[in-house]
């Protein structure tokens, strides 16, 4: 058996990168990630992550400050097929707001939107496009035009498509707040 080797002590610590608006005091929220071929395929569909870790060749852990939004989507197979198919827009918070516990997020986060079953996910998705397509992040799209996807799939009406009215709407409320 090897012994570790020691630091010296004139060695300077390990520098750590700097990122912009996250200080090293800034609790960030943890999104654990994986995907293992034909089993498991847990990943971001949107959001900036302030740092992202490989924890393995199959696992990853993003990490996001406070309020910021991130949508994450979770597909599982086994032998027999598809078992599960989830989509969840959140938002992450302080550690002075209460979050719902969601499995793979540390500490939690705001669910804004979830979509579970493959009927769901699939007619959320082309909404995400169409937002995309029109040149706007999902990131900076209104949280109440995701709680509405959210309460429309609830009620199993239709989807409303956000247009480049509804976000000049939201941005222009954003700058009277």
């Amino acid at each position: 058996m090897s012994a570790l080797p020691q630091a010296s002590s004139n060695a300077s610590p390990i520098p750590r990168p700097v990122l912009s608006n996250v200080t090293n005091d800034t609790p960030l929220t943890r999104v654990s990630l994986a995907f293992v071929e034909r089993r498991i395929n847990l990943y971001l569909r949107f959001g900036h992550p302030a740092r992202e870790l490989r924890l393995d060749r199959w696992r990853r852990c993003a990490m996001f400050p406070p309020a910021a939004l991130f949508c994450r989507v979770r597909w599982e197979s086994n032998d027999y097929g598809t078992t599960r198919w989830q989509l969840m827009v959140l938002q992450t918070c302080t550690p002075l707001d209460a979050v719902q516990r969601i499995a793979g997020i540390q500490p939690g986060a705001r669910l804004l939107l979830c979509a579970e079953g493959e009927q769901q996910v699939q007619s959320v998705l082309p909404q995400i496009d169409a937002i995309e397509e029109l040149g706007i992040n999902p990131v900076a799209v209104s949280l109440a035009y995701w709680r509405t996807l959210g309460n429309r799939l609830s009620a199993r009406l239709p989807l409303p498509s956000y247009t480049i009215e509804r976000h000049a709407a939201y941005l222009a409320g954003e700058v009277l707040r």
